[in-house]
């Protein structure tokens, strides 16, 4: 049975790459463009593995990873964000973010080893 995978991402474009790579490993991938549409793919899926994106266009990647906590605490939840400050990394893993990855510091080839070490 394949891994499922919710990737909430804004970036359509990185989106795609991301699906497509863990697409080829073997996951089963759903997309969710921004916050509303990840609320509602997390409330009629489940998934083994979440990757989030912290800044959405509508609701807060920070907010979105605290409504995931109040229904699990063991859900994988990998944040990958342009956002690399340390205050902002500390508040992820605090709300309790499994890992997390700055865009620039990672390949694709990494995120599926990442996953499947995660899951």
């Amino acid at each position: 049975m394949s891994k499922k995978i919710l990737i909430i991402e804004d970036d359509t474009f990185l989106q795609g790459l991301a699906a497509n790579k863990l697409g080829d490993a073997g996951f089963d991938v759903t997309t969710a463009s921004d916050g509303d549409e990840a609320v509602t793919e997390l409330s009629n899926e489940k998934f083994n593995c979440i990757l989030l994106d912290l800044m959405l266009p509508d609701i807060s990647g920070f907010d979105i990873l605290k409504s995931i906590r109040e229904t699990s605490k063991s859900l994988p939840v990998i944040v990958f964000s342009n956002l690399s400050d340390d205050k902002d990394i500390k508040k992820a893993l605090d709300l309790g973010a499994t890992d997390y990855l700055v865009k620039s510091n990672f390949t694709l080839e990494e995120l599926v080893e990442k996953i499947e070490k995660t899951i």
